[in-house]
């Protein structure tokens, strides 16, 4: 088949439930009655969302805007505190923060200022203490001595860089020239103020990207010494966001030049004793990422691979999701919209979806599979309390996968054998029975061996 077919066909699943899936049946007055039914002593998570960039990245598939005025950035600040308060008034206590999470747009277009105030606002309403991580995400480009005092001061125990590609060709075509220099002197930075882990993001299958471009890359990422590295594929969509059409689609590679860019940074990785983690993720085996994949504590949600294994998830911002036991709820993701209805004293919750019992079981058996590449579904039937038969829907549409090598199955146990793991998307889709189509059928996609 080609490859070209293939592209097509595969899915890109990555998260349960799928976001497409969400309604308006979930609003605001539901979400709050969720907050207000929560176990007053357990933990949660906090993600905080600053939409804002100081210039618009070609490649980019977040939910930003671009905007270059100080006023913008104190009334979201404030805009934030307002819905922080709101969550507060509707959780009932002060409760404590496992994670919290900074994300983008880009969290350093605060200025010092800004973060000491979105600081002091968070830590009124929750108990945010020292065992508490605290991840920022930073554009190198934009960030100074005092903007990493302010982080710095804020608690800020690990930093996520963008870096993308350090080829300055690649850089030009995506619009985000950042030169090796500037991310090491904000590495070196981040390091003299004691922040104890660091994550650079990159990207294959950019445009002009090369195979010799991406290997050379990762030789000047490592010598950063990083404790995490994010690879993600480029998902070219000018359909859904017009400023890729800014991108010339002739530089773009193609499958077999982005597998074997993603084969030449695993084999890059591996060799410098990273531990491939999950469907995009490395981490030194000394990082709490890559010991807990090792000890299956391994957890996944929206935002990606993490340890955090609180069993709530709080979005602060526009387009936000919210993770609790009840349900998911998606905040409003226009930026303007969200901010008048929080300045109205409401929650911006636009849509989400309930979870149904046999949802949760569901959920663990896809993120096992998507962390682990394999699931006892006897098991996590007991620890759900449930009739394992409740998903026995999944296993019609894993038969072709089964017949094609692609998952093995021993019972109520399910794994992924190591030639097939790029497929691990199809495998997890067949236990969600919202998702339908031929996306789940295999197909012989190529296969990057990350030892």
């Amino acid at each position: 088949m080609p490859q070209t077919a293939l592209a097509h066909r595969y899915p890109r699943y990555t998260s349960f439930p799928t976001a497409p899936h969400f309604h308006a049946a979930v609003a605001a007055d539901t979400y709050a009655g969720w907050l207000e039914a929560l176990p007053a002593d357990e933990a949660l998570s906090l993600y905080v969302h600053v939409p804002y960039c100081e210039s618009l990245c070609f490649f980019c598939g977040c939910h930003m805007k671009v905007t270059n005025r100080l006023s913008h950035v104190q009334r979201y600040v404030a805009a934030l505190s307002a819905e922080a308060a709101q969550v507060g008034a509707a959780l009932g206590s002060k409760r404590r923060l496992a994670h919290l999470h900074f994300g983008g747009g880009s969290p350093t277009i605060l200025p010092p200022e800004e973060i000491e105030r979105l600081m002091a606002a968070l830590r009124a309403l929750f108990v945010i203490d020292e065992t508490c991580e605290i991840a920022v995400e930073i554009d190198p480009r934009g960030v100074d001595e005092a903007k990493l005092d302010a982080w710095a001061a804020a608690g800020m125990t690990r930093a996520s860089l963008g870096v993308q590609d350090l080829d300055p060709k690649v850089q030009q075509a995506i619009n985000r020239v950042q030169p090796f220099e500037t991310v090491a002197a904000v590495v070196e930075g981040l390091c003299r103020r004691g922040v104890g882990s660091i994550n650079i993001d990159l990207v294959h299958g950019l445009p002009y990207q090369t195979v010799d471009g991406v290997r050379q890359t990762i030789r000047q990422v490592l010598s950063l010494k990083p404790d995490r590295l994010a690879l993600f594929g480029y998902a070219h969509v000018p359909a859904m966001k017009p400023h890729q059409r800014l991108i010339p689609e002739a530089a773009l590679p193609g499958p077999a030049e982005r597998h074997a860019q993603l084969q030449a940074a695993c084999d890059e990785l591996s060799a410098a004793g990273y531990e491939a983690i999950g469907l995009d993720h490395f981490a030194r085996p000394d990082d709490a990422l890559a010991q807990a994949a090792r000890a299956g504590r391994l957890h996944r949600n929206f935002q990606g691979y993490t340890t955090d294994d609180a069993a709530i998830l709080i979005g602060l911002g526009p387009s936000s999701i919210s993770e609790l036991p009840q349900g998911y709820a998606q905040n409003q993701v226009d930026i303007s919209l969200w901010a008048q209805t929080v300045e109205a004293g409401r929650l911006a919750t636009r849509r989400g979806i309930a979870l149904r019992p046999t949802d949760h079981l569901r959920r663990a058996v896809i993120e096992r599979l998507m962390c682990d590449y394999a699931a006892d579904i006897g098991r996590l039937a007991v620890a759900h309390k449930l009739d394992p038969r409740a998903i026995e829907d999944a296993w019609p549409r894993l038969a072709p996968l089964e017949a094609a090598g692609v998952v093995t199955r021993v019972g109520l146990h399910i794994a992924i054998p190591f030639a097939a793991r790029h497929q691990v998307q199809r495998v997890a889709a067949c236990f969600d029975d919202r998702f339908t189509g031929p996306e789940v059928m295999p197909g012989p996609q190529p296969q990057a061996a990350c030892a």
